[in-house]
């Protein structure tokens, strides 16, 4: 088995979608970076890594078994063992994850690129480990509280977070059922639009406000969301830790 040594890790807990996954170059100093004394480095196939990386399902029961309580935390300078954390590559893609004891990744994290160097440098000669005892993924299936990776693509941790709440917040607005305020909503982002809007059913309104806001990220967007959210508190929230207080 080969082992990684001091790997600095940011977990993001809870994560089915890699690129919420923050890669070294995204982490604030307010992360919580924490230190693996060691971690067993495992090489998967694409097929499993890209299963670990975008889901929350269960891990293979023998890659948990291969892994089981090697992994050290270093914390106020002791050990503290961990029962399933490990180091994922498939040759291309890194990931550290911690299952906090459960049989799902949990916790997931980039590593910084010096230790990515190393895991291609170790993993160079090694083929990758065959596991078969799980369940092939499905297409996943995503929608708008977890969105296709296309969606994300090529944008900042900040605007990721706020588009997520863009459109968490049009979930909302689909929820409400109300006609009048979908198409109130539709007509701040295109006002040039109105007269046609007015004429809109409540689906076809959300639906078609929903396909023009859900492309990329600008100035727009943001404008569009910050008044989208105001006066509700859980959102309001949500968009200061990525803001800073809002001014009313």
């Amino acid at each position: 088995m080969l082992y990684l040594h001091d790997v600095w890790v940011n977990w993001f807990e809870g994560e089915e979608n890699g690129y919420n996954v923050c890669h070294f170059h995204e982490w604030r100093k307010d992360d919580g970076v924490e230190l693996l004394d060691q971690a067993p480095l495992i090489k998967v196939e694409p097929i499993l890594f890209n299963y670990i990386e975008n889901d929350l399902s269960e891990l293979p029961q023998q890659l948990l078994d291969d892994i089981y309580q090697k992994a050290y935390l270093r914390k106020n300078h002791e050990r503290v063992q961990l029962d399933y954390c490990f180091v994922v590559t498939d040759g291309v893609g890194i990931l550290a994850i911690d299952t906090i004891g459960y049989n799902i990744p949990i916790r997931k994290s980039r590593l910084i690129p010096r230790q990515e160097q190393l895991v291609y440098e170790m993993i160079s000669q090694h083929d990758a480990k065959q596991y078969h005892s799980y369940t092939q993924p499905k297409t996943k299936d995503f929608h708008i509280l977890s969105p296709e990776p296309e969606l994300m693509r090529g944008l900042t941790r900040k605007e990721r977070q706020l588009k997520q709440l863009l459109f968490m917040a049009l979930d909302q607005l689909f929820s409400s059922n109300n006609e009048a305020e979908v198409r109130y909503w539709y007509t701040e982002w295109c006002p040039e639009q109105y007269s046609t809007i007015q004429e809109l059913n409540f689906e076809d309104a959300w639906e078609q406000l929903f396909e023009e806001t859900k492309y990329g990220w600008s100035k727009r967007h943001e404008t569009f969301c910050e008044n989208l959210i105001k006066g509700q508190p859980f959102f309001e929230k949500l968009w200061e830790m990525e803001h800073g207080p809002k001014v009313n």
